[in-house]
């Protein structure tokens, strides 16, 4: 049978067009060039023997412990190895790719090094094009160069002395020796097909491409205006969501990788490698709460121009994601040639939710927008508005619903609260800005789909808001009512529909979506706590003043972070991390939630104390 790492045992490089993982074993198992969203050239973390992957490491033995990190406060990774003969180290980094044009070439270098003894390190490259599905010939250059050759794309192997290359049929493979105080390299880049190989690495540009590479995450950090309690996990966070994000387009994807299992052996197997409006607004909204302006700012135009575009394979004036570039087509297909991570099939390449009906979203690109500092930052007024008057025509039906359930559509509460959020936004972007708009209909749909809520979406049994109108199963989606400004956090019927949730969906701290088996969704299988809706929690607790209960929790969560401070989707029974790695959606609830809990435990902190007399 074939053998997989743990999903949560990688790290994650990139060069905000394209991104790879790297196993903790110093191994790329995963890498889909020149965009997040192409085909792969590596993937052995869906098909262990097929998929393809390039490892390095230090050659094999049982008193050999291995470590990774990042370099602190960047993007650059660390897996060190230790033993009895020697301590060595290989570097993993890609150099952030400035400006908005898409590059033809992506370079991953990898820097070896060892600080002490002496370690024989072996090399495996074995790329397998287009998901494993085109065959490639292999160019061996000279004994520093090597050109894998595809009908689509290419790859490039150069490496350093002493580091000399030999073919293994159409791959490579080499065995070098490092003392202490000797270095190595080898440079992976990609290009399409037929291109010209790259000249020679030489140590004076790998060792200005690692600086810049440092510079530039660490300048990015320092915009941040975060300093609160748990700066090296928010930083973290931040630094995932900015590798998520497509720099070209401003467009943030929701994870970097398609097929990983939210059940070992399941079928909910998705590619995640699109931009969702709705991740892609709260992860924005999460960047401009550190701080991050100017991300912001290239979402919202990404955003204008799908609304302008129009096109959308739903028929509606949004579509719920796009491809990094805009493109509304999605087309899912399963590679059933690959086998699946630990045999989770089928392994599927787009995504057949794309022309799903979620009216949710234009509630959170509505929130995304109000964010806006002044008004040059929604020019496309005129486009906005023809949403929002358009909602107000079309809000009141069924849909598929924030978690993309495949079982049918509902009147969802989450999808009305949002709609809700939608009109909100928009009224206080009119006035604020003196702009021209309906705002007599926004304001008298707003309050129709308030009281709709009010009345349809709450359920006397349970003493709680529920999952959509014909149930009384609870939904996690709705631990946002408070935060988007829907009811205050301490108004009776939250703090009824809160206690529900934690008798029924909490268990240790950890937060279910809802119950499928109370609430089909279309789907065989279940699924693990929901990392995204365990924060939530978390902001919910402590903006509900259960501040020490809040921490607990908060504190626990991160005891499920990876070595180095990355999530996956969800926590399975035994505490694995399952689903696509790493997760945008995790990532920014963990700084909205770290945010909260701040504000809140500051606020306790400096009131006076209390006199008795």
């Amino acid at each position: 049978m074939n053998t997989y790492p743990p999903i949560d045992e990688h790290g994650i490089v990139g060069d905000l067009q394209t991104a790879a993982l790297v196993s903790a074993a110093g191994t790329i198992d995963w890498w889909c060039a020149p965009r997040f969203d192409s085909p792969s050239v590596f993937a052995s973390l869906l098909d262990s023997e097929k998929g393809g992957h390039c490892s390095l490491a230090v050659e094999p033995t049982s008193a050999v412990t291995v470590r990774q990190l990042y370099l602190p406060d960047t993007a650059i990774l660390l897996t060190r190895f230790s033993g009895p003969d020697g301590v060595g180290e290989v570097a993993d980094f890609m150099e952030p790719i400035r400006g908005t044009e898409p590059a033809a070439r992506h370079r991953l270098v990898r820097v070896v090094r060892v600080v002490r003894g002496s370690l024989t390190f072996t090399l495996a490259c074995r790329p397998r094009f287009d998901y494993a599905r085109a065959t490639h010939t292999l160019d061996l250059v000279d004994e520093r160069t090597a050109v894998f050759r595809s009908a689509t794309a290419d790859l490039h192997l150069q490496s350093t002395d002493p580091i000399t290359l030999h073919a293994d049929g159409a791959d490579i493979t080499a065995r070098f020796t490092l003392s202490a105080g000797e270095r190595a390299a080898v440079v992976l880049t990609t290009s399409s097909a037929g291109a010209g190989v790259s000249s020679a690495p030489a140590w004076t540009s790998i060792a200005h491409e690692f600086d810049q590479c440092r510079l530039f995450w660490q300048t990015w950090l320092r915009s941040s205006t975060y300093r609160g309690r748990w700066r090296d996990m928010v930083n973290r966070s931040a630094i995932t969501l900015k590798l998520l994000t497509y720099a070209p387009t401003g467009a943030p994807i929701a994870a970097a990788t398609m097929g990983l299992p939210e059940q070992i052996g399941g079928e909910r197997n998705w590619d995640y490698r699109y931009t969702w409006i709705r991740d892609a607004s709260l992860s924005v909204r999460a960047l401009v709460d550190l701080g991050f302006t100017e991300e912001a700012y290239a979402f919202r135009r990404w955003l204008r121009e799908r609304a302008e575009a129009g096109g959308t394979a739903s028929g509606e004036p949004l579509q719920i994601m796009y491809r990094v570039d805009g493109d509304p087509h999605l087309d899912e297909v399963a590679l059933t040639h690959l086998e699946g991570y630990q045999r989770s099939a089928p392994v599927r390449v787009g995504n057949g939710a794309a022309d799903q009906i979620q009216l949710d979203i234009y509630g959170e690109a509505a929130d995304a927008l109000a964010q806006a500092s002044d008004m040059a930052a929604i020019a496309g007024w005129r486009t906005f508005t023809g949403l929002i008057d358009w909602l107000a025509d079309n809000w009141d039906r069924p849909d598929e619903g924030i978690w993309e359930t495949r079982g049918g559509r509902q009147e969802f509460t989450y999808s009305r609260l949002m709609t809700w959020v939608a009109f909100d936004r928009s009224i206080r972007m009119a006035t604020e800005h003196a702009r021209p708009a309906d705002v007599t209909r926004w304001t008298a749909e707003r309050d129709a789909v308030f009281r709709q809520i009010v009345e349809r979406g709450w359920s006397d049994k349970r003493q709680a808001f529920v999952q959509h109108y014909a149930t009384d199963v609870l939904d996690a989606s709705l631990l946002l009512m408070p935060r988007m400004g829907f009811l205050s956090p301490t108004d009776p019927m939250w703090l009824s529909t809160l206690d529900a949730m934690d008798k029924e969906l909490v268990s240790d701290s950890l937060v279910y979506r809802y119950d499928p088996a109370a609430s089909p969704d279309g789907l065989r299988g279940a699924e693990g706590t929901f990392n995204l809706c365990s924060f939530l929690y978390v902001e919910a607790l402590a903006r509900t003043g259960r501040l020490q209960q809040a921490r607990y929790a908060f504190d626990k969560m991160l005891t499920y972070a990876n070595h180095v401070g990355l999530f996956a989707e969800e926590i399975g029974p035994s505490g694995e991390q399952l689903g696509n790695f790493p997760q945008a959606f995790t990532h920014l609830a963990l700084i909205t939630a770290a945010i909260a809990l701040d504000e809140e435990l500051d606020r306790v902190e400096d009131e006076p104390p209390s006199t008795t007399h």
